[in-house]
C-alpha cells in the first residue's frame, strides 16, 4: 500500500511540472554580451510546402507550438483554434508545428495532418510542414526557442507535444508554457491582452 501512494505522489508531482509556466533548465544572470537573436529572421516552409517569412510577423504577439494529430493532448487544437479566434484581430497569431518526435504520434504526411487538422478542429491558424523540434536535427526555429544563447532567456527542454512559447511583440521569447496548459488558461489570455 506504501509503494502505491509512493507512485502515485511522484506520478502527481511529475504531471504537476507540465501545468505551469516552465521555467528555463539552465541561465546566466547576465546576457548581455550575448548576441541573441529574435524570431524575424527565419523563413520556413508551411505546411503546404509555400515559404512562411516570421518577419511579416512584426508587432504581433506570437505563440508557437508543437502539434500531433494522435496525441492525448491532441483535443487541445480546439483550444487553440477558439484562441486565435477570439485574438487574431488583435495583433495575435498562433503558428502549428507539426511534430512525430514524441511516440511517433504525428507519422502522417503534411497534407495528412493539414486534413486532419481541418476536418477535426476547423484549424485556420498557420501550420508549417511536419518538422523536428527536439535533439540533434532539431529545427533552426526551435533551436532559438529552446537555447539561451540564442533567445536571451533561458534554456529549455521540449517536454511534449503542444508546449508554449510566447514570443512579444518585438520578436523575443518571453514565456513557455508546459504541454498541459490548455491554450485557453487565463495567465496566457491576460499575457495577450496586455499592452
Amino acid at each position: 500500500m506504501k509503494i502505491i501512494f509512493i507512485l502515485t505522489s511522484l506520478l502527481s508531482l511529475s504531471c504537476s511540472k507540465m501545468n505551469t509556466e516552465i521555467k528555463p533548465t539552465t541561465t546566466t544572470n547576465s546576457i548581455e554580451n550575448m548576441d541573441t537573436e529574435n524570431i524575424y529572421q527565419f523563413k520556413v516552409k508551411d505546411i503546404q510546402g509555400n515559404d512562411f517569412d516570421f518577419a511579416s510577423l512584426k508587432g504581433k504577439k506570437i505563440m508557437i507550438v508543437n502539434t500531433a494529430s494522435e496525441c492525448g493532448l491532441t483535443p487541445q487544437f480546439e483550444q487553440l483554434q477558439s484562441l486565435y479566434s477570439e485574438f487574431k484581430d488583435k495583433n495575435f497569431i498562433i503558428i502549428g508545428f507539426p511534430s512525430n518526435d514524441f511516440m511517433g504520434q504525428d507519422p502522417g504526411s503534411n497534407q495528412e495532418i493539414a486534413t486532419f487538422c481541418q476536418k477535426n478542429y476547423g484549424v485556420t491558424f498557420p501550420m508549417m510542414e511536419k518538422s523536428i523540434v527536439k535533439g540533434e536535427n532539431q529545427n533552426e526555429v526551435y533551436q532559438f526557442l529552446t537555447k539561451q544563447a540564442k533567445n536571451g532567456l533561458g534554456d529549455f527542454d521540449v517536454e511534449w507535444n503542444f508546449q508554449k512559447f510566447l514570443i512579444n511583440e518585438n520578436g523575443e521569447l518571453e514565456k513557455v508554457f508546459g504541454p498541459r496548459i490548455l491554450p485557453t488558461d487565463t495567465e496566457i489570455k491576460n499575457w495577450i491582452k496586455a499592452n
